[in-house]
């Protein structure tokens, strides 16, 4: 007998429309604990050291979280610090990629950019210490977000690896995840492609 939870399926191209029903209605549930999987990353984050610096990829992602809010920046802005690094778990060579896609759905369409390229804008400060093209972010420099990119990682990115900082608490920041990854996904309302924001407020530039 068939499950009735269950598809009739075994190959996607064969489902009906109940089918999709019940897998929209069952991933629900799941949809609704991004944040609480986030959050649980986040906390993976502070057991895992960033191997030769003084701090763990939680306290980075912290400190760069409060340098922000303490500049006045808005929630997005915030909520991005916080969380520019999530993928350095599982794709360290392209975690600001995978870091972006994870908050993309539910910021500003400016944050997901800055989160998407600030690795390639981090290697200003040691990029020639490997050999590498310090400079690489200026194929950017006509980029409405080059600014915005370039500030977030001189005041909140690179400066943020101090074990004497007094970042906030997890905990503190918590209620800002949710608040984000609460929202509709890809509410044009919320990513307002196009609008360019300061980083101290949501004005525009």
């Amino acid at each position: 007998m068939t499950d009735p939870r269950t598809v009739s399926f075994t190959q996607m191209k064969d489902g009906t429309q109940q089918d999709y029903a019940l897998l929209e209605e069952l991933e629900k549930p799941f949809l609704g604990m991004t944040a609480d999987r986030v959050l649980d990353e986040l906390q993976r984050a502070g057991e895992a050291t960033l191997e030769g610096y003084k701090i763990t990829r939680l306290e980075h992602g912290l400190q760069s979280a409060t340098r922000a809010e303490r500049d006045g920046a808005d929630i997005d802005w915030v909520v991005g610090a916080l969380l520019h690094d999530i993928g350095d778990g599982l794709a360290p060579q392209n975690h600001d990629r995978m870091s972006a896609e994870v908050i993309r759905p539910f910021v500003r369409w400016d944050v997901a950019w800055v989160v998407e390229h600030h690795g390639i804008f981090q290697m200003f400060y040691y990029g020639h210490h490997y050999g590498w093209d310090r400079n690489a972010r200026e194929q950017f420099k006509d980029h409405p977000c080059y600014d915005s990119c370039a500030a977030f990682c001189e005041r909140w990115d690179q400066s943020s690896f101090d074990p004497d900082y007094d970042s906030k608490t997890l905990e503190h920041f918590e209620p800002m995840v949710r608040e984000v990854f609460g929202r509709k996904a890809y509410d044009p309302d919320v990513l307002r492609e196009g609008h360019v924001s300061v980083l101290t407020g949501s004005d525009t530039l």
